[in-house]
């Protein structure tokens, strides 16, 4: 029963983390930077002082959907961030370019992440209704065999959730420490980028949480179905 308890709780958190990111980019986004660079400026400027000369930074539709992919080397700014001077987006800019940096040094959490996504994007749509199914099915087929295929889909979930943390944290800390080098803008400034980006590593903590114990409740409810 606690179980379930801590599976209801870690979702309420991660509904308040992820508004919360969405709260705390709005209000640094009203802060403009004091030189005035923009975010595609900013991703540009990492990128050259790294040696990156094979990555492209374009604009893409939305808000906060921002990501680097590591496929076709593109570092994709969400319309909030590319043509924007606030801190927060310079942040979040700075962020993106933290995992293009990883994948040019080889950064190995990056690098497991890129490998397994493919099994992810896979597992994570089937994995839950295949053991929803194979738990109905159980008493037909006399067999568990389905809902037992569909949690160990889960797990790949999980380990995906799990390597995601450093991989995520990392960044971060690679785009506060070239902000402070490079002198982009004041310690002030920084300081109301780090909450943007402190902010958004909480979403990271509670995804991964809520995978674990998702798992967990998998484990107890195909564990009571076998005890039947």
């Amino acid at each position: 029963m606690l179980l379930y308890y801590g599976v209801i709780l870690v979702a309420i958190l991660a509904l308040f983390f992820q508004a919360n990111v969405t709260s705390t980019f709005g209000k640094y986004s009203k802060i403009r930077s004091s030189r005035g660079y923009t975010g595609a400026d900013v991703a540009r400027m990492l990128l050259s002082q790294n040696g990156i000369t094979d990555v492209s930074v374009q604009p893409i539709r939305g808000n906060l959907t921002d990501h680097y992919n590591p496929v076709n080397k593109t570092l994709n700014l969400s319309e909030s961030v590319y043509n924007s001077t606030s801190v927060a987006a310079l942040g979040v800019a700075a962020h993106e370019t933290g995992h293009a940096v990883q994948h040019a040094k080889g950064y190995v959490p990056l690098l497991m992440r890129s490998a397994i996504f493919p099994a992810v994007s896979f597992s994570g749509k089937i994995a839950m209704p295949l053991f929803i199914v194979g738990i109905l099915l159980a008493n037909f087929i006399n067999s568990p065999i389905l809902a037992l295929i569909g949690a160990w889909l889960y797990v790949f979930v999980v380990i995906f959730q799990i390597i995601t943390l450093p991989v995520e944290f990392n960044a971060s800390g690679r785009a506060i420490r070239v902000l402070e080098s490079t002198g982009i803008f004041g310690n002030t400034e920084l300081k109301y980028t780090k909450k943007v980006l402190g902010a958004a590593a909480l979403t990271y903590v509670a995804a991964a949480a809520s995978s674990i114990l998702q798992l967990l409740r998998l484990v107890i409810l195909f564990g009571g179905r076998n005890d039947d």
